[in-house]
């Protein structure tokens, strides 16, 4: 109905990497529009204060997606919630920062397990789930550090690339089985990973000089983005990545 375009009641959704930053301001936003979530994370403790302080009650799972028990565990769960699914964010991520030269072959694996084939694997184990939704939905919370050079390591920007590019393919292909694929591409952030970096004020300097609108953004910005995208009211947008990023994208970031 057209009063629940801009909403996102009843819906189900997983959100990986829900406990914390970004994921935590997702989980925040699809509870107030009326969505029912489902929260996975790797540490209990996280899981326990997210719902803690959640509007409303919502499910959490402690599981490691770049696991294939983790994302087993996930599925299972979300057949006994609900036995379909209607939302699935793939928001679990992490990083090393290192010249590229300087990675171990336990590093690359580590970054690409967690970024790149968690949700690709989720994906595809979720879909029988998501086929069953009067419209699926997947997000891929990508970084503009997928679209252009940044400093935060070749292994990261292959990740986010890679995952910008199987929003496409998928868009395509479960285009059939009503099934949108979109991704959000987050700029610099204000949550605790990026602070690390943040907290360095002639880095931050640089950042904001690339920026046109000379502010870091907040997990809301990300998660408002990602919201929208679930919308019934972006039901005629697939195959898109929509960089939350302040207009960093329109200058890049390269060495000075």
């Amino acid at each position: 109905m057209k009063e629940n375009r801009w909403l996102l009641t009843g819906k189900k959704a997983v959100i990986t990497g829900g406990s914390k930053g970004i994921g935590a301001a997702i989980v925040d936003d699809f509870v107030a529009l009326g969505a029912e979530v489902l929260a996975v994370a790797r540490k209990q403790a996280d899981l326990d204060n997210l719902k803690a302080n959640a509007a409303r009650p919502i499910h959490t799972l402690v599981a490691d997606v770049s696991t294939p028990e983790g994302r087993e565990s996930i599925k299972a769960a979300t057949e006994k919630l609900w036995g379909k699914l209607d939302i699935l964010v793939n928001n679990a991520g992490t990083n090393i920062r290192k010249p590229t030269t300087e990675y171990s072959s336990d590093e690359y694996d580590f970054i690409m397990s967690t970024n790149l084939r968690s949700a690709f694997e989720l994906n595809r184990l979720l879909y029988p789930l998501l086929q069953l939704s009067e419209q699926g939905n997947i997000i891929h919370v990508t970084s503009v550090a997928g679209l252009t050079h940044v400093r935060t390591g070749s292994v990261y920007g292959m990740t986010k690339a890679a995952l910008t590019q199987l929003t496409r393919n998928l868009a395509g292909e479960w285009a059939p089985a009503n099934i949108r694929v979109n991704a959000v591409a987050p700029w610099y952030i204000s949550t605790p990973l990026a602070q690390t970096v943040l907290q360095n004020e002639e880095f931050k300097s640089a950042v904001l000089a690339r920026t046109p609108l000379r502010k870091i953004g907040e997990p809301e910005d990300v998660a408002a983005a990602v919201a929208f995208l679930c919308m019934p009211a972006a039901a005629y947008i697939t195959g898109q990545t929509l960089a939350v990023d302040g207009g960093f994208t329109i200058n890049g970031f390269h060495p000075f």
